[in-house]
């Protein structure tokens, strides 16, 4: 049963075969959309069909905007068969030009009634509207039967100009869908090619294919903008990155926060040029921790490169001078993802969690760790202060001829002419990121015109601040290494030197973590067990001099008391001597044999010495293979050299080598042999990224299809 364009309840097959703008025309494709748009959750316009063969029926007012509007322009409706609602969703579709002329009309029938009202008869007020307002008298009466019998508050849609909802003749198109597919194919591409490019591709291929409803390239361009919508034309073009920039960044709320609640760390690669007291120049790596709250710079860190010490020192600074924060975002470098600071924590994407871990220094002082979005610079703070600081410190004066430009081709003419002293750069550092929370009139929601400075301080009063004891301090002044105490004399190595104490004798052998001062290995390391509860202190053990006696005199001392000290510990833990158990067991009286024979027989050396003769074994005559393992062996061989002589005409295919995996797993499952090589290739051939990439295309499209 066909649809009529007045109905309000239609079936899928109804909305297909209506052909109507921004819906499917295919049950198929409609049936996605009512899953996608969720219309069979709405009770109250989608519900079960009551006639034969059942199925659902979709309200009207469920369909697209263009949709709506091409049922209302397809039939007028009388006044008396349409639903109130359906009615002012016609009106609010109308253009601003016809609404206008609706409320003109109506504001001349409300005069005539307030004429009217006063006393004067309805023609004669009719017909003095009528000429003040420039219409015929007949116009009024018009709309005064349009609007007979309908509420006050309902008159404005009726009183709109009726061919409006007449339906209109569509003139017959062209049909461009084939053309168009070209057309989609080609310029909805993350190459993103010119639409120019685009259509004179479509343009040769159409031709080729003898499609001859071809547009112009600015119908050609409409069609396009009617046909995809612009998050998809987006997404299709500049991928997820440009589709979300389609939506407006996220609004967070700062004021909410406290001072030290949250903090966030990144590394910046400085725009100039330094020379380090080694004689190295390079661009140095800011690692600096701000405030999320105040924005303002808490502690930072200079280094040749990224890495975890001066993620550690920034961090241990801003620990020492204003306490421990609650939260740290961190960027996903290798620098803030390292199990010195995280271990324990789940990472986004560097490295493993593993239980055997150490607890990082983060965990271990109960901050919680939170990874900001790859490549997402606006989910970071920090990054608009490091924007600034490139800018005010890196363009100083003292900084001339050794600024490099913030781009590649973006460098001064007196590029690379200088190199800054590392404590002149550091002195101008200091000042900048001074300047840079201390300036007034910023217009952040916590400094309101003020300072970074002022807005910090305000809230530090107040805010309930963690203070680090002496023990945490050990934890971030340290760097971390999972080690094994030796197993006899308990030893600690730690990149490369041996670390020992007393209490350590107990514990040979098993794993501990180690703490150190990166910057000084020689001042000991404290231990610690895997789940972080401190064991003790371990002195750096150094090698001493070949003849110094008296470092062998205090070692030979030390040792000489451990002894006496374990020979009074066994005393009191073996009451029996060996020299007792020896006297026990000779009152047992044993009993010795009469008979003695001798179980060693003393050999005779020398030229009269009796030997035996020498018995000259068989000569070794191998067994004569039988015929028919004669004819096995021939072609054996023969097959094995057709097999190589195949192998050497041509190189063996990605798929090839996957179906010859998968067959050696069959043999092996059935438990046939397995040569030697065939085995090294089955080992090592699924950790390779063809043998991945091959068994995702088997997982997603079956092994036929995949491999061919």
């Amino acid at each position: 049963m066909s649809a009529t364009p007045d109905q309000t309840w239609w079936t899928a097959n109804e909305i297909a075969e209506a052909a109507l703008p921004d819906l499917p025309r295919s049950r198929q494709g409609l049936e996605k959309v009512v899953k996608s748009l969720a219309w069979r959750s709405d009770p109250e316009r989608a519900r079960r069909r009551k006639s034969r063969g059942g199925g659902w029926e979709y309200h009207w007012s469920l369909f697209p905007h263009t949709a709506r509007k091409k049922l209302l322009e397809r039939v007028a409706v009388p006044k008396e068969e349409i639903g109130r609602g359906e009615l002012w969703a016609a009106y609010e579709n109308l253009p601003d030009a016809t609404r206008a002329k609706a409320i003109n009309r109506l504001r001349m029938i409300q005069t005539v009634e307030a004429l009217v009202q006063g006393g004067t008869g309805k023609v004669l007020a009719a017909g003095e509207v009528a000429r003040q307002e420039g219409v015929s008298s007949r116009s009024i009466f018009n709309w005064f039967d349009a609007i007979e019998g309908v509420a006050p508050d309902d008159r404005l849609p009726y009183l709109a100009p009726r061919h409006r909802f007449a339906e209109r003749k569509q003139p017959e198109r062209p049909d461009y869908s084939a053309f168009m597919g070209y057309l989609k194919a080609d310029y909805l591409r993350l190459e993103q090619p010119t639409f120019n490019q685009s259509y004179r591709l479509a343009c040769r291929l159409a031709k080729d294919a003898r499609i001859n409803a071809i547009p112009p390239i600015s119908t050609a361009r409409r069609h396009l903008k009617r046909d995809v919508p612009r998050t998809t034309m987006v997404f299709a073009r500049e991928g997820v990155n440009g589709l979300e920039r389609c939506f407006p960044p996220q609004i967070r709320d700062y004021w909410s926060m406290t001072a030290m609640e949250g903090v966030n760390a990144d590394c910046h690669k400085s725009d100039v040029f330094v020379e380090w007291p080694s004689g190295i120049i390079n661009r140095p790596q800011i690692v600096a921790f701000q405030d999320i709250h105040s924005r303002k710079i808490l502690s930072w860190r200079v280094d040749h490169h990224p890495n975890k010490v001066a993620v550690m020192a920034a961090f241990g600074d801003m620990v020492e001078e204003y306490g421990i924060p609650r939260n740290c975002l961190f960027d996903n470098g290798r620098e803030f993802a390292n199990k010195w600071m995280t271990g324990g924590a789940p990472t986004r994407f560097r490295f493993k969690v593993r239980d055997e871990d150490p607890l990082g220094v983060l965990p271990l002082l109960g901050i919680k760790v939170h990874w900001a979005r790859p490549a997402s610079g606006q989910s970071k703070p920090i990054e608009r202060a490091f924007r600034d600081i490139a800018s005010d410190v890196a363009k100083d004066p003292r900084f001339a001829g050794a600024y490099v430009g913030h781009k590649p081709d973006a460098k001064p003419e007196n590029y690379r002419s200088h190199a800054v002293p590392v404590a002149e750069f550091l002195e101008v550092l200091e000042e900048g990121i001074r300047e840079h929370n201390a300036r007034l009139g910023r217009l952040t929601e916590t400094a309101k015109g003020k300072s970074f400075d002022h807005a910090f301080a305000a809230s530090y009063a107040t805010a309930p601040i963690r203070k680090a004891t002496e023990e945490q301090r050990r934890l971030w002044l340290m760097g971390q290494s999972k080690v094994k105490l030796h197993a006899k004399d308990a030893q600690a190595r730690v990149h490369g030197n041996s670390y020992y104490a007393d209490w350590m004798v107990e514990y040979a052998g098993k794993d501990v973590v180690a703490r150190f001062d990166p910057e000084n290995l020689h001042a000991g390391v404290y231990l610690y067990d895997k789940a972080g509860v401190f064991m003790g202190f371990a002195p750096v053990r150094e090698a001493v001099g070949f003849f110094d006696v008296l470092e062998a005199k205090a070692t030979a001392s030390m040792k000489a008391q451990v002894r006496r000290a374990e020979r009074k510990r066994l005393k009191e833990l073996q009451p029996i001597t060996p020299q007792e158990l020896a006297d026990d067991l000779r009152a047992l009286g044993s009993k010795i044999p009469e008979r003695l024979e001798s179980k060693v027989v003393a050999p005779e050396f020398g030229k009269h010495a009796h030997r035996a003769p020498l018995v000259q074994p068989p000569a070794f005559e191998p067994p004569q293979p039988s015929a028919e393992a004669k004819v096995y062996h021939e072609d054996f061989v023969r097959k094995a050299a057709e097999k190589a002589q195949q192998n050497a005409k041509r190189e063996e295919t990605d798929r090839e080598r996957f179906k010859r995996y998968l067959e050696i797993k069959e043999r092996e499952a059935a438990g046939d042999e397995i040569g030697e090589a065939e085995a090294r290739f089955a080992t090592r051939y699924p950790s390779t990224a063809e043998y991945r990439a091959l068994a995702k295309l088997v997982e997603l499209h079956g092994k036929d299809e995949a491999l061919g």
